[in-house]
């Protein structure tokens, strides 16, 4: 049995959470709550970056999505989430960066608005990581023919996109900006995996 520490509304913790589920892996994992905010937080025993996702294993520790995704990818063996041949792999990598660079971005927006004392909020900051969000947007909607499988690009693009539901309702409307990625999420976020996974529930 594998542990993650996890918090349900971080959207790097969903895609591992969906991913494991894409490859029959959810009911592997034990499930660990853990707040990195607070001041008893003991993530550093799992991971001295304090952030979530870690996962444990018998093989070690394997902090940040990407590795986690990518050990279950090998520990399962099939399907191929994240493919070896070449091309393939590439066009995944390329979707897959330009969806984590996104909530990352809008990660740090958050980060930045809700947990700094406002007096010491700085909006340069906030319209630069909204500017990364914006460009990520519109890269996708011109991939939107990389998106027509489930690997990790697509599920991370999809939970890039949950977490702007979930956070930026009343700041982007993303859905104006990228009809076509709307519509491609209004699908894909019919998944299982997406459904278990909502933040909000």
């Amino acid at each position: 049995m594998m542990k993650l520490r996890y918090a349900k509304t971080s959207p790097f913790v969903r895609k591992v959470l969906v991913f494991a589920d894409e490859v029959g892996m959810a009911d592997r994992i034990e499930l660990a709550p853990t707040d990195v905010w607070t001041a008893d937080t003991d993530i550093a025993r799992d991971n001295p970056l304090g952030k979530v996702p870690a996962l444990v294993t018998r093989e070690g520790t394997f902090v940040g999505s990407f590795a986690c995704c990518d050990y279950l990818e090998r520990r399962n063996g099939a399907p191929k989430l994240i493919p070896d041949d070449l091309k393939a792999r590439w066009r995944v990598m390329q979707v897959h960066g330009l969806a984590d660079g996104m909530m990352e971005a809008a990660v740090d927006y958050i980060i930045e608005s809700l947990r700094r004392p406002q007096e010491y909020v700085y909006p340069g900051y906030l319209d630069r990581q909204m500017a990364k969000i914006v460009g990520a947007l519109d890269a996708l909607e011109a991939r939107l023919g990389d998106l027509a499988g489930v690997d990790l690009g697509s599920i991370t693009t999809g939970c890039a996109l949950g977490y702007l539901d979930f956070r930026f309702g009343d700041k982007l409307d993303w859905r104006a900006r990228a009809p076509g990625l709307a519509a491609w999420y209004a699908d894909f976020a019919k998944r299982p995996s997406m459904q278990k996974t909502r933040p909000d529930v």
